[in-house]
């Protein structure tokens, strides 16, 4: 009998709906993240990072370029994915991006980012499991109208 109630309240397409509000929010999300930074400029963002890799065993070299570059790809990621444009590639580029991150964090020994981090890694791996749910995208769009 409690089958019966819950398919009552369950709406055909209720998993593409879930699948597209997810997209949405987190590509806004990650969206911002690079907007946020590009408007803060160069110079903030990279003092915070600095300041949290202090720690890190990494070359010294290796951070201006990533704090040039990740603002960037973080705008590129999350406005493909809010828009669901090339949503494969896109996820799959900021988990390779995650991956990057998570490498940092841990070598810093910051282990309350790095596990705040695997949120956004589990977000992306579900967006990649459920892909054949992204429906109301552009993927969707630029299918159906070949």
């Amino acid at each position: 009998m409690a089958t019966s109630n819950v398919q009552a309240y369950t709406v055909r397409g209720d998993p593409e709906l879930a699948y597209a509000l997810l997209r949405i929010v987190f590509g806004t999300n990650i969206l911002l993240h690079g907007v946020s930074r590009l408007i803060a400029g160069h110079a903030a963002f990279f003092a915070y990072i600095a300041r949290q890799m202090a720690s890190a065993p990494l070359p010294s070299w290796i951070l201006p370029p990533f704090t040039y570059a990740l603002p960037w790809v973080e705008a590129l990621v999350g406005i493909l994915v809010l828009i669901g444009l090339f949503s494969r590639n896109a996820l799959i580029a900021g988990s390779v991006m995650m991956l990057f991150l998570q490498v940092g964090v841990c070598l810093a020994q910051n282990w309350q980012v790095a596990g705040d981090q695997l949120i956004y890694v589990a977000i992306y791996c579900v967006l990649i499991a459920f892909a054949r749910l992204n429906r109301w995208s552009l993927d969707d769009l630029r299918a159906s109208s070949r």
